[in-house]
């Protein structure tokens, strides 16, 4: 069984435009609810809270990809960010590390883990 990896700042992206269709979908089952305003504001003011917690997150990775570490992926030759020890190319999925221990090994996620000392 093959895991499909990601980039971490693709993933929280992605993840982000996953709230903003959520919330949409929240508010549009609340139209069928136009019989009772109650059930109808409580889904829309719950599909306006994933639309802003997507604004939130949005904000968070903005923030994030901007202290990120530019490289230059060996494979595509394009300029992509890293977050954490081991990441992937933005572009060509090439897995990436800064770590000297960690060059020549298999990808693995679990390397972000903070060690225990």
């Amino acid at each position: 069984m093959s895991i499909k990896y990601s980039s971490k700042i693709n993933k929280i992206r992605t993840f982000a435009l996953s709230l903003i269709f959520v919330g949409v979908i929240v508010m549009y089952l609340g139209l069928f609810f136009r019989t009772s305003p109650l059930v109808m504001t409580l889904f829309m003011v719950l599909g306006l809270l994933f639309l802003v917690a997507s604004g939130i997150v949005y904000f968070w990775i903005g923030t994030l990809s901007t202290r990120a570490v530019q490289v230059v992926c060996p494979s595509c030759g394009k300029v992509t960010k890293m977050l954490g020890r081991v990441d992937l190319c933005m572009f060509c999925r090439e897995p990436l590390t800064l770590d000297r221990e960690l060059e020549g090994k298999e990808f693995d996620e679990k390397y972000n883990r903070k060690r225990k000392s």
